[in-house]
């Protein structure tokens, strides 16, 4: 219904305005083999994740509006009538109004829809303003983006960039040809704001960022820079937060009792890119942090501002390689290693074949290797294999 009524409201503003109309329709389907989410549950899920999503531009001039919603299905009796469906239903957007619809039950499966941006602006030669459910960017990391408190990337995620909107109004000033300021202002769930603001622009060889986000609970302090490494054509960036948190919630296991506390710590990030002339491209990524977590801490915390950067590890060490093999077939490869009492590993190879404008196949895994109890060796891989059928 969600989706439905912003689709209707959307078709009669371009209606009004006479305005130009694009859309593109694209079903991504997964069959996936997975573990529970859970430590020490020992559950292995087969099932069928689909996602048909519906995406339009309407444009004039210097307006814009953009709406993408999604109807969502999951087809696997054993998997949605688990714990750790469970887990995805209590997921949702720490927005005012709720982005999804309640979830429905069938004979083997559960199907919802879901409002994935709803957003109109206005853009100029020095001004971008937009108003509505939307993506807000910091940030520099390939892997890892410590300084983004709103759409943070999961790389350990079948879609990594696939993140929740940000209900949200955000207004960039392009003050030269190099330089530029943008301003948020968000509302969250509990109706409380937070803001942002970031300062971007070109020195001498470098591209250098300034990053500020505040709310009631959170504060961060951050850099981005990003450079060109002489003529060698590698490219280095790195990004840094001060983040300071007074909304950690802790479980004290003797008792059985909670309490929020303080926290603050510093993440930061160092990377270097590659392209080579054989189509290879080499990606590298180190990310520190000053405070690690354990599972204890981060499981109350799931609606947390700061659940991405509430880590396992005070160090690891990534990498991504990618390969076009012929036009059609394209390989990547990432590895990550956590550092820590024990150290474990995230290895992720996928196969791409695609068929034409249309038709993409990719076959996948995510495996996890390290002793009992470590990081990535607490959970069982997982494998899939993905259909996408745009038109």
């Amino acid at each position: 219904m969600i989706a439905k009524n912003a689709l209707v409201i959307l078709a009669l503003t371009a209606v009004t305005l006479s305005a130009d109309f694009d859309y593109t329709v694209t079903n991504t389907n997964f069959t996936i083999s997975q573990p529970s989410v859970f430590p020490g549950d020992d559950a292995r899920y087969l099932y069928n994740y689909d996602r048909l999503r519906f995406r339009g531009d309407y444009t004039q001039d210097n307006l814009f509006v953009t709406f993408i919603g999604d109807g969502v299905n999951y087809l696997g009796h054993d998997y949605v009538n688990s714990t750790s469906f469970e887990y995805v239903k209590l997921v949702e957007s720490d927005t005012p109004f709720k982005t999804q619809t309640t979830f429905y039950d069938y004979y083997e499966g559960n199907v919802y829809a879901k409002l994935y941006r709803l957003y109109a602006g206005y853009e100029d030669e020095q001004n971008r303003v937009v108003v509505g459910l939307q993506n807000i960017t910091m940030g520099v990391g390939r892997i890892w983006t410590p300084t983004n408190l709103f759409n943070p990337r999961n790389t350990y995620a079948l879609e990594p960039d696939e993140t929740f909107g940000v209900a949200a109004i955000s207004y960039t000033r392009h003050i030269t040809e190099t330089s530029d300021i943008t301003i948020v202002a968000s509302q969250k769930a509990d109706y409380s704001f937070k803001y942002a603001a970031t300062y971007k622009a070109f020195f001498e060889y470098a591209d250098f960022g300034a990053d500020i986000v505040s709310s009631d609970e959170t504060f961060m302090v951050g850099y981005e820079l990003e450079a060109n490494l002489g003529d060698t054509g590698v490219e280095i960036r790195s990004e840094g937060a001060y983040i300071r948190n007074n909304d950690l919630i802790v479980v004290n296991l003797d008792t059985n009792t909670s309490h929020k506390e303080d926290v603050e710590f510093f993440q930061g990030i160092v990377g270097a890119d590659y392209g080579f002339e054989n189509g290879i491209t080499v990606v590298a990524e180190a990310l520190y942090s000053s405070e690690k977590f354990a599972y204890n801490e981060i499981i109350p915390n799931l609606n947390s501002e700061i659940l991405p950067n509430l880590v396992l590890s005070n160090f690891y060490l990534g990498g991504t390689v990618s390969y076009a093999f012929t036009l059609f077939l394209d390989g990547s490869l990432t590895y990550i290693e956590s550092f820590n009492e024990q150290n474990s590993r995230f290895v992720s190879p996928t196969v791409t074949y695609t068929l034409d404008d249309y038709n993409t196949f990719t076959l996948g895994a995510m495996l996890q290797n390290g002793p009992s109890g470590s990081e990535f060796g607490t959970f069982e891989d997982t494998y899939y294999f993905r259909y996408e059928l745009s038109f």
